[in-house]
């Protein structure tokens, strides 16, 4: 099903950095507006679950509900979320990203995404983003993506083609360098290949070594950014931890 909520792309955005918290709420505050509109705004304990879900979501998170308040009321003061009567006198909560970085329902749903599980394949991107709303194919979400890097939100990652990664703009700086740093991206454009080495002379009387096709050269790129998204997922795991030694001792 899909929400409700009216865009206003002509309302200039004034998103910014916030924390992953932060990030998680806002994600999950968009999901269930488009995935589940009949419980929708969330209650701060419906909210919670939903951040601490697991699945759609990476990294794992196990928050305390005064975590997810406080997140809330970061969002709150920047005005990407609000607080709305319910039907009683518990307080709901509803996001106001069209509005706060001026988009559109597609480009939500892709945003959504990358602050619900953070670096991806543009091919994973579109097969979850497509659960929120209709994107038919990597053809179909080109466009979105391409709006989106326009504003600002959505960098790439790794060199454009099969197996791109993006990711959005919304982490905070020395997080964004970290992630930059972990796929060999500067400014989102990949590493420089290093010169090739002089080629050793070849004997005559040995088999030469079969090239390598296209094909192997593609996967071994893949392979490498695979490696490279799984070292992103060890970095994020070690912050977790250490997030939840700092709870724990404080």
């Amino acid at each position: 099903m899909m929400d409700q909520e009216t865009t206003q792309p002509q309302i200039k955005p004034k998103w910014k950095p916030i924390g992953r918290i932060g990030r998680r709420v806002l994600g999950v505050l968009v999901e269930k507006a488009k995935t589940t509109p009949d419980a929708y705004p969330l209650t701060l304990n419906a909210l919670t679950n939903g951040c601490n879900q697991k699945s759609n979501r990476d990294p794992q998170m196990n928050l305390e509900s005064y975590q997810v308040e406080t997140a809330l009321e970061e969002l709150r003061r920047l005005s990407a979320a609000i607080e709305v009567s319910g039907s009683g006198r518990v307080a709901k909560f509803r996001h106001m990203i069209y509005e706060w970085m001026g988009i559109e329902k597609l480009e939500a749903a892709v945003m959504a995404e990358l602050l619900l599980r953070g670096a991806q394949t543009t091919g994973e991107l579109r097969g979850r983003a497509a659960r929120m709303d209709p994107i038919a194919d990597l053809n179909a979400l080109q466009p979105i993506l391409a709006s989106l890097m326009e504003k600002g939100l959505v960098l790439s990652l790794t060199p454009a083609g099969r197996g791109q990664v993006v990711t959005h703009s919304l982490y905070r700086p020395e997080e964004l360098e970290k992630i930059r740093q972990q796929f060999g991206s500067a400014g989102g454009s990949a590493a420089p290949a290093a010169p090739a080495a002089p080629a050793a002379p070849v004997d005559a009387t040995s088999a030469s070594p079969p090239a390598e096709t296209s094909g192997e050269a593609q996967q071994i790129q893949e392979l490498r950014v695979e490696v490279k998204r799984l070292q992103a997922e060890v970095e994020r795991l070690k912050t977790d931890v250490q997030d939840l030694w700092s709870n724990f001792n404080s």
